[in-house]
């Protein structure tokens, strides 16, 4: 499996507070079958982004942690803000993830703007594509869903939360996030991890509900074949058309 949204290096946003944790959750993700990790420190307001400094941390994570059951690139938890934006657009391999043009797209939890289509837009006119991170958990989505089914006709990627399917993010979230599976507009789960407790980086139990209640290649889909592509720079093997139903 591979994840492409964890927050795996200590001391720079609100994952790990320590190397001893960051190793921790190294340990625990191989323990599940992840093969490889995208580490993806906030880029906002609160969290400075300084990609050469988090280049050279996980150079030594690799070093130190990994043992060589775990390969890692870089990318970034890319808020969408027009600061944020302006950046991105002069110079997006700043931000995307590794060396490709996918770019994690995250929300505010306050609102989403009117003008966040127009935003999406624009990040795909110039060969960038926004990969809408856990869509289920915010407030201002649970009741205006089928916006992201809308971006999702445009050309975007919906990464959906392994824990929110469990549960821990509340039943809104659960039910937003099988709403989205139920219209086959989910194309990445990823941990979204922070710790090795709440938020550890577990893909397994989510893999197998979906296996479960919709199939197994879909499972696969979601923790690999599409993760894989994404890190490679490749297009998304699954990506059907999403069913704009009600």
């Amino acid at each position: 499996m591979v994840d492409i949204h964890c927050h795996i290096l200590p001391d720079v946003d609100d994952g790990p507070t320590s190397w001893e944790m960051a190793v921790e959750m190294c340990a625990m993700a191989a323990s599940d079958g992840i093969e490889h990790i995208v580490a993806t420190p906030h880029a906002n307001d609160r969290y400075a982004y300084d990609r050469n400094a988090f280049q050279s941390m996980l150079e030594r994570l690799q070093n130190e942690a990994a043992a060589g059951s775990l390969s890692f690139s870089l990318g970034c938890d890319f808020h969408l803000s027009y600061d944020n934006l302006q950046n991105a657009f002069v110079n997006p391999q700043h931000y995307v993830i590794g060396n490709t043009r996918y770019l994690l797209v995250e929300f505010s939890n306050f609102g989403i703007p009117p003008q966040t289509t127009s935003y999406l837009q624009r990040l795909l006119d110039g060969g960038i594509v926004p990969v809408i991170t856990h869509p289920e958990r915010y407030p201002g989505l649970r009741d205006h869903m089928q916006r992201v089914l809308e971006w999702v006709s445009l050309g975007c990627a919906v990464q959906i939360t392994a824990n929110s399917l469990t549960g821990t993010w509340g039943d809104r979230a659960e039910t937003g996030a099988r709403w989205l599976l139920d219209r086959d507009a989910v194309h990445v789960i990823a941990t979204d991890a922070h710790n090795t407790t709440r938020r550890p980086p577990v893909l397994s139990v989510a893999r197998d509900d979906i296996a479960n209640e919709y199939s197994a290649d879909v499972a696969r889909a979601l923790v690999d074949d599409n993760p894989r592509a994404i890190v490679g720079g490749k297009a998304l093997p699954y990506f059907p058309a999403p069913l704009m139903k009600t």
